[in-house]
C-alpha cells in the first residue's frame, strides 16, 4: 500500500517474468528456441475491469486510467483521506476495506467518549529511554518486525510520570498494542498494513482506549452496524485475522519458527525468512501456515528460498498468494508431492500426475521478456523431470489469447480466475 507516490519499482517498467533478481533467472543457454512475436502492455479503464463496489464508494473513487505492466494493474485512488496508489487487484480490495475503516475511526474520534478518553490519556505521558512520549500515536504501533524489539526491553527503558498505585507503564504500553490489534480485528483490516493513514488512526484510538480507560465497545458505538461494509472478509481471512490479532508479534514469530522447524527447514533459512524486512507478521503467518498445510510435500525449503527474492510489498503479496494457491490445490484438488524451483517459478508435482505452476496476476500478456524467458524455464523443468507430462499454470486473473496460445505450445494448460474458488486472505 503506497500513498502519494508511484508503486514499487519492482513492477514499474518491468514486464512479465522479468521481476526477480538476475541470479534467479535462467541463463541465456536455457532458451530453447528463438523468441516468438510478443505483445506490449496496454493501459486499461477501471470501469472495464472492476465491479461497481470497487470503482467508487462513500469515501473513495478509483481513477479511470489503470496502468498495466503486463502482469499487474496499478490503481490511483482518490479518497476523503488523501490519494493512494496501489498495485494489484487484491491490494485494491484491501485498500477499499482500509478506507472504510479509516472513515469509521474518524467517526469514533468525533464522539464524546473518545474526547474524554483522549483528555485522560494526554495527562499520562510515557517516557521511553530519553524520549518523552506525550503522543504515542506515531510511537506505539503495529509496525512489523519492530514492535517486538520495542517492547523486548521495555521494563528497563520505560518509566512513568504518573502517581504511585496506577497501572505500570509497561503493562499500559503492551495494552495499547493489544487494543490496537483488537480494534483492527473488529474493523476487518490488517493491523500490520503499510497504510500510514490507517496506522495513525488505529494508534490514536488504541491510545485513547488504553491510557484513557475508554472501552473499545464504547469507542465503536458511534459507528453502528458493520464498520466496514464495502468488502466482506472471507472465512480464511477471518481465521488469519483472529490469529494475527490475538498474539503479539514475538509470539507469532515463535509459532512460525516452531512450524518451520517441524517441516525440517534449516535454522539459517528460518531466520532469513522471518527476519526478511518486507514480510510483515501477517505475511509470515499466512505463508508458513500454507506450507505447514502441505503435509508430506518435499521442497518447501526451495519455496522459502525463492520467497527471499521479495523486495517490496507487492512481491511479498505475490509469494503469499502463490503459497495460498498451492495450499488450496493440495487440500482440494490433489496432494502436492514435491516443489521445485526453476528461474522465478515454483513447480509443484501433485499425486494426480499434474504439475502446478502457481502464478498470481491480474492480467498477463505475452511480453518480449516472457517470450525470451518462459520457454527456457519450462524446457529446463521438463528436462529435469521427464515424467512430468501435465503442466498447469493457475492464475488469479486472466491471460491474453496470445499468452495462452504460447503456453499451450509449451505444453502448459492455463487455468484462469482461480481467485473465484480460492479464499485468499487479502
Amino acid at each position: 500500500m503506497l500513498q502519494g507516490r508511484c508503486g514499487s519499482g519492482w513492477f514499474r517498467g518491468l514486464l512479465l517474468l522479468s521481476f526477480l533478481p538476475a541470479a534467479l533467472l535462467p541463463s541465456p543457454g536455457f532458451c530453447a528456441a528463438p523468441a516468438p512475436r510478443f505483445e506490449v502492455p496496454i493501459n486499461q479503464k477501471a470501469s472495464d475491469i472492476l465491479p461497481p463496489q470497487f470503482l467508487s464508494g462513500p469515501h473513495f473513487r478509483v481513477r479511470e486510467r489503470v496502468v498495466s505492466y503486463g502482469y499487474m494493474h496499478h490503481f490511483t485512488v482518490d479518497s476523503d483521506f488523501g490519494v493512494f496508489e496501489t498495485t494489484g487487484d487484491f491490494a485494491l480490495r484491501k485498500l477499499v476495506r482500509e478506507i472504510g475503516a479509516i472513515a469509521a475511526l474518524h467517526q469514533v474520534k468525533r464522539g464524546e467518549a473518545y474526547a474524554q478518553g483522549l483528555k485522560k490519556a494526554a495527562s499520562q505521558p510515557l517516557e521511553f529511554g530519553a524520549n518523552l512520549v506525550t503522543d504515542p500515536v506515531d510511537t506505539i504501533s503495529g509496525i512489523p518486525k519492530g514492535i517486538n524489539r520495542l517492547f523486548e526491553n521495555v521494563k528497563t527503558g520505560l518509566t512513568s510520570k504518573s502517581q504511585p498505585g496506577e497501572d505500570g507503564k509497561v503493562e499500559q504500553a503492551l495494552a495499547v498494542s493489544s487494543n490496537k490489534r483488537e480494534l483492527a480485528r473488529r474493523l476487518g483490516v490488517d493491523v500490520y498494513s503499510s497504510n500510514s493513514v490507517l496506522q495513525k488512526e488505529l494508534n490514536s484510538v488504541a491510545w485513547a482506549t488504553t491510557l484513557g480507560s475508554l472501552t473499545l465497545t464504547a469507542a465503536l458505538a458511534p459507528v453502528g452496524g458493520p464498520a466496514v461494509a464495502a468488502v466482506s472478509a472471507t472465512r480464511t481471512a477471518q481465521q488469519v485475522s483472529d490469529i494475527v490479532n490475538e498474539y503479539p508479534p514475538q509470539r507469532l514469530r515463535q509459532m512460525n519458527e516452531e512450524k518451520l522447524r517441524t517441516m525440517g527447514v534449516s535454522p539459517g533459512l528460518i531466520a532469513q525468512f522471518l527476519d526478511h524486512p518486507v514480510y510483515t507478521p501477517t505475511h509470515d503467518t499466512v505463508i508458513v501456515g500454507c506450507l505447514d498445510a502441505l503435509s508430506g510435500a518435499k521442497g518447501r525449503e526451495a519455496f522459502l528460498q525463492l520467497a527471499l527474492a521479495a523486495d517490496g510489498e507487492e512481491t511479498a503479496n505475490f509469494f503469499q498468494n502463490m503459497a495460498e494457491t498451492m495450499r488450496y490445490y493440495h487440500l482440494k484438488v490433489s496432494p502436492l508431492r514435491e516443489i521445485s524451483v526453476y528461474g522465478p517459478l515454483a513447480f509443484s508435482e501433485a499425486a494426480n500426475g499434474t504439475t502446478l505452476i502457481s502464478f498470481p496476476l491480474d492480467h498477463g500478456v505475452w511480453t518480449e521478456r516472457a517470450a525470451q524467458r518462459v520457454p527456457g524455464v519450462i524446457s529446463a523443468y521438463k528436462s529435469a523431470h521427464p515424467r512430468s507430462k501435465n503442466l498447469e499454470v493457475w492464475v488469479t486473473g486472466t491471460l491474453s489469447p496470445m499468452a495462452k496460445k504460447e503456453l499451450n505450445k509449451l505444453g502448459v494448460r492455463v487455468v484462469e480466475k482461480v481467485s473465484g474458488q480460492i479464499e485468499f486472505v487479502y
